[in-house]
């Protein structure tokens, strides 16, 4: 009971308290980039999630089967990023055909970011996050759901308050990008009041 207090503890810091969108500040080349239409948004926050809980359960196996197995002399833990980046690399490879093939609207709509989720930080650092840290197999698999979960709240909300601003009138100044980055500022203020919250 108390091990999956623990883990719930884990799933709720890393989907409200640390969201790696407004705390971390991972993964805002998507963030900005893919959050003009609500439907992109889900879209392309599925398929982070896809990849962030996929990549966090073999990453994990690579690293404690391949890299820095117990029962073996050898230690090849500098050797995690490129392997993490491997692993990623083939995932989303793996999307990006599903998507071209199944459902060519959202492909279309994503366009350049999705290719680009292989070099997102908030992917790769997931999986280092989750070494670091010293997790073990459900807990890794956890954070990485749960964090890619925070990652699509972010942008899926902040798609929606983009499309309201769409019927703003700003000041000259703020139009365009400077009234995205204060809309950004003001819901990465809003997510801090969770910092203060307490699991269990």
């Amino acid at each position: 009971m108390e091990y999956f207090g623990s883990v719930m503890s884990l799933m709720f810091t890393a989907l409200l308290v640390e969201n790696f969108i407004f705390s971390k500040f991972y993964g805002c080349c998507p963030f900005l980039g893919v959050s003009e239409k609500p439907a992109t948004a889900l879209g392309m926050g599925m398929a982070v999630t896809f990849v962030i809980t996929v990549s966090s359960a073999v990453t994990w196996l690579v690293y404690h089967f391949l890299l820095v197995p117990e029962w073996a002399d050898y230690d090849l833990g500098y050797l995690k990023t490129i392997a993490f980046i491997l692993v990623i690399a083939a995932l989303v490879q793996f999307i990006e055909m599903f998507l071209r093939k199944f459902i060519p609207t959202l492909y279309s709509a994503l366009g350049i970011y999705l290719p680009l989720i292989t070099t997102n930080c908030a992917v790769l650092s997931s999986a280092l996050l989750i070494v670091q840290k010293e997790y073990d197999f459900i807990q890794a698999v956890c954070f990485g759901f749960s964090a890619s979960l925070g990652f699509t709240l972010a942008i899926v909300v902040f798609a929606g308050v983009r499309s309201r601003m769409e019927n703003a009138d700003p000041p000259r100044a703020f139009k365009g990008f400077p009234l995205t980055l204060i809309a950004a500022g003001l819901l990465a203020m809003a997510f801090s009041c969770f910092s203060g919250i307490k699991f269990g």
